[in-house]
């Protein structure tokens, strides 16, 4: 099982406060697994449409709830290349009139398909309650959740832009903010935010999967910071290497031109200790010396070294003998 399909599984289950939240609901199944079909003498003909059996037994559940409609249920298999199982709900036709005029789709009783209303219907949802049974609706019909594993994603896809567009604010109202995009004749509204995710699963009432969410994240957010840590100090333990041999050839170079022990005293001491402790920091190096020194005292007196071994490199290019003279050497 998907983990949308668990959170839509959870839903299914969730408590009906009330007949004014199921038609609400009611109005989001309409809105996103609803088919409408107007047929000879304007016959109306109504019938919900989902793979899902938890989604179908809560649609079937609410028009019971909201409606007192005993709906037809039948079950096909699916086109597709997984010939899953399709659950059809269908109701009669005045019931469709009258669920039609009611969830706003139908608006001054005219069933012009042309006509239809496929925004948020405002009316219906005049108090919290409700509102949330309408995201919650909407998220069953046409919605899904990525795994958090994997990645951050919720969306809705709506066949209407005004449908998308409507939704986008009714969340926005709860401070989940949403992007809308037109993808495969569809309109998307998505969400990327794991927290806004978190807050969504808590608006529609799916209590279980927010605590499996909120502990997925924290996971992952731990592990990242580890990751981070551990990238931090490997580059810094690379800095430090990469750094301490070019220290050790410096000095190398020094010897090969046996000028090393004509160093003046505190230069020919910091020599051999970075020789003889090539894994050591400044700050240890700086702590063997006689008297102690500071990183950035430690630092000054690599520098002059390794400007010494410069100027011997660049006198052995051209041919010049050098020595180290107390001109060259600034301690």
């Amino acid at each position: 099982m998907t983990f949308s399909s668990k959170i839509k599984d959870e839903l299914s289950r969730t408590e009906i406060s009330d007949a004014a939240s199921a038609e609400a609901e009611v109005a989001a199944f309409v809105r996103t697994v609803g088919y409408i079909t107007i047929k000879g003498m304007n016959k109306v003909e109504l019938e919900f449409a989902s793979e899902n059996a938890a989604v179908a037994r809560r649609i079937f559940k609410v028009l019971k709830t909201a409606y007192d409609i005993n709906a037809a249920v039948s079950v096909s298999k699916s086109n597709r290349l997984k010939k899953q199982n399709n659950y059809i709900i269908k109701i009669d036709e005045n019931s469709t009139r009258q669920l039609l005029v009611d969830t706003k789709v139908v608006k001054n009783n005219d069933f012009n398909i042309m006509n239809f209303n496929y925004e948020v219907p405002e009316e219906l949802l005049t108090y919290d309650l409700c509102k949330r049974a309408y995201v919650r609706g909407s998220f069953m019909g046409s919605g899904s959740i990525s795994n958090p594993e994997r990645s951050y994603h919720a969306e809705f896809v709506s066949s209407k832009e005004i449908q998308s567009r409507t939704l986008q604010e009714l969340l926005k109202g709860y401070g989940i903010i949403g992007k809308n995009i037109y993808r495969k004749n569809n309109f998307v509204t998505y969400i990327k935010e794991s927290e806004q995710i978190s807050d969504l699963l808590a608006l529609m009432g799916a209590n279980n999967a927010v605590l499996n969410f909120e502990n997925i994240r924290a996971i992952k957010e731990t592990r990242n910071q580890i990751n981070r840590v551990i990238n931090c100090e490997t580059a810094n333990l690379d800095k430090i290497v990469d750094t301490s041999m070019r220290q050790i050839n410096n000095i190398k170079i020094l010897k090969k031109h046996k000028v090393i022990d004509q160093l003046p005293d505190n230069l020919r001491e910091l020599a051999y200790l970075r020789l003889k402790h090539s894994n050591a920091s400044l700050k240890e190096l700086g702590q063997m010396l006689s008297p102690p020194l500071g990183k950035s005292g430690v630092n000054h007196r690599l520098r002059k070294i390794e400007e010494i071994a410069e100027d011997l490199i660049e006198h052995e290019k051209r041919g010049v003998k050098s020595e180290i003279t107390k001109s060259s050497v600034k301690k």
